[in-house]
């Protein structure tokens, strides 16, 4: 399993969440706050015309990332 980072997952596509990086400081609190914690799988399932944002699907609801927080989050891909 390769990591990268959650802007990179392609669409359609399933992760996990392994750690968010330092560049998330600035918006961690708002990160945690809406459920992404390490562990959590996350599926792309939309992205926007220009590409930003992407929307996620991860503990049964849909989430809107900016492409720049989703920079931030490191993620493993599930083996298919």
């Amino acid at each position: 399993m390769s990591s990268f980072t959650l802007n990179q997952l392609p669409l359609g596509h399933e992760a996990v969440i392994s750690r968010l990086l330092p560049e998330s400081l600035p918006f961690r609190r708002k990160l945690l706050a809406m459920g992404i914690t390490p562990g959590c799988k996350v599926l792309v399932v939309r992205v926007a015309p220009l590409g930003d944002p992407i929307e996620i699907k991860m503990r049964g609801f849909l989430l809107c990332l900016r492409r720049n927080e989703a920079k931030a989050i490191e993620v493993m891909e599930v083996a298919a």
